[in-house]
């Protein structure tokens, strides 16, 4: 099982503004719409595990649903999913290690971890494998970070860095164990 963070910070650190905005992560032009990598990301993927506010802001953007993959809702007071997304989308709850543990029984190997308190609680329970960033040139001065404490301290190898549109950086990092 190989769980992998994916996602777009400010060069502060933070995912979403002090009013939980991402309109910031448009902020670099992109003419010819390139996806930046996404859906080479999202072949390697199975399934996708995402904290329920993350789940409830996509659903705010008034587009339909980006995802391909089955998610599944972290969350331990979502009690239902809007009518149109049951099958799309599944509701669980646990720690970390029982949830990908449920979700490699049923044969998912490559989890999507989305959400800064998911991402979080993963990192804390040390079941992150990889952490592919994107470091837009913004500094917002607050808002929600993608990192919290952790218990200790966690290493990583470097893979790669590559510069996308001439002014975001995303680097690829793996989790020595």
């Amino acid at each position: 099982m190989c769980n992998i963070v994916y996602i777009g910070t400010s060069l502060d650190g933070f995912i979403a503004d002090r009013n939980g905005g991402l309109d910031w992560l448009q902020s670099v032009p992109n003419p010819d719409n390139d996806d930046l990598g996404w859906n080479e990301f999202m072949e390697r993927i199975d399934a996708i595990v995402m904290g329920r506010i993350t789940f409830e802001t996509i659903l705010g953007f008034d587009v339909e649903w980006p995802y391909q993959r089955k998610v599944f809702i972290l969350s331990n007071t979502l009690k239902s999913l809007p009518r149109g997304f049951e099958d799309k989308a599944e509701i669980v709850n646990g720690t970390p290690s029982e949830i990908t543990s449920k979700l490699e029984a049923k044969g998912f190997e490559n989890l999507y971890i989305d959400g800064g308190k998911t991402i979080q609680s993963f990192l804390a329970d040390d079941m992150i494998d990889e952490l592919i960033i994107t470091r837009l040139p913004i500094l917002l001065g607050g808002g929600t970070p993608l990192f919290g404490n952790l218990p200790e301290h966690m290493t990583l190898d470097h893979i790669s860095t590559k510069v996308l549109l001439g002014s975001m950086v995303t680097s690829h990092y793996k989790r020595r164990k």
